[in-house]
């Protein structure tokens, strides 16, 4: 009788335990975290074969900080990353946090195109609560994987209470980034991620997190944007300038009636004659045209080289190319209107 009644009290303490950690939902989408090699010492692997509930089981520690429950909301390469699975994982975000679900959210995802992602979701959650995406350059049967200590770090980067209103975030190599500035700079390193403009915002390290910066831009509560999982999203491409660079492009996506150019052009957002022309073209035909820059740091600015007025066109201020395409989207879900779209930039 005795053993029993210890075993009841025993298993009342844990249950008290498990009710006071913080609870986080980790939503799943693939990646080379979830990747599988046929060798550990060979770099080859197919992407998104591991399901979220063994990456959890693989980092047993992380019970004793948070009660954590996974959901598979994708298994793709971060290459084959949709705005269907954007729409997917924004509208889940906003419903575990309206239902009070979790306390913080984890975001697996491969690294091609994670800082779209995050970015995405920055724009269109609605809440104070953390959002931390991560994921790994090495498959999770390689030697050396990094994919569970970044897992690790990620949770207990979203249960800080310090990560709250911030922002989406993104966990990855010790370091922490803001969704609206973090890159991929390398293509096969473990510190993949960087921020060019501004640096990282923090550390994760050894079960700590430390905070060093904040982001000055607008955090994703107070977000005009809301998408619907049936929402269907302008399109916006992009156009990558280079030297003596034909129009063609452009004329085709004219000639497709999008709604939005992003030219990724050189130095301070610029282009030679063949794109001036086009783009006077598109904006002839209504489409919205966004100035930005393949270089990887610094701003395009408004009405310096080239007259934006005169042209029609607004600028992407300091965000890259494919994070410009992103904005522009949701902007123009929103208005046509190219000073409130220029807004945004500025603002967001």
């Amino acid at each position: 009788m005795k053993k029993l009644i210890s075993l009841f009290t025993f298993l009342i303490v844990v249950a008290q335990i498990n009710a006071q950690l913080p609870r986080v939902i980790i939503l799943a989408t693939g990646g080379t975290i979830a990747g599988a090699g046929a060798a550990s010492d060979r770099a080859g692997y197919t992407a998104g074969k591991i399901p979220i509930d063994d990456l959890i089981g693989a980092i047993p520690t992380v019970k004793k900080i948070a009660t954590i429950t996974g959901e598979q909301v994708a298994s793709v390469g971060s290459q084959d990353m949709t705005i269907d699975v954007w729409k997917k994982l924004a509208v889940r975000a906003n419903e575990i946090f309206k239902n009070n679900e979790a306390d913080a959210i984890v975001v697996t995802h491969g690294t091609d195109t994670q800082e779209e992602t995050a970015y995405f979701l920055d724009l269109l959650i609605a809440s104070e609560k953390a959002v931390v995406l991560t994921g790994s350059m090495r498959p999770a049967t390689a030697i050396s994987a990094d994919g569970p200590k970044n897992l690790y770090d990620a949770i207990t980067v979203a249960i800080d209470p310090k990560s709250k209103g911030r922002g989406v975030l993104v966990s990855f190599n010790e370091g922490i980034f803001d969704a609206r500035e973090v890159m991929k700079l390398s293509t096969t390193k473990t510190n993949a991620f960087g921020s060019p403009n501004t640096g990282p915002i923090g550390q994760a390290y050894d079960g700590r997190v430390e905070y060093y910066a904040s982001s000055v831009r607008e955090v994703n509560v107070n977000t005009p944007f809301v998408v619907k999982a049936d929402s269907k999203l302008p399109r916006v491409d992009i156009v990558y300038m280079y030297a003596d660079a034909p129009a063609d492009q452009i004329d085709l996506l004219i000639s497709k009636k999008v709604d939005g150019i992003v030219i990724a052009g050189v130095g301070n957002g610029n282009f030679n004659k063949a794109y001036m022309d086009a783009v006077k073209r598109a904006v002839a035909a209504g489409i919205i045209v966004c100035r930005a820059s393949r270089a990887p740091s610094g701003r395009v600015v408004l009405h310096d080289e080239i007259n934006d007025e005169e042209l029609g066109t607004i600028v992407s201020d300091d965000l890259t190319p494919q994070k410009a395409r992103i904005l522009l989207m949701l902007g123009l879900t929103k208005t046509k209107d190219k000073k409130q779209l220029q807004g945004y930039f500025f603002k967001y």
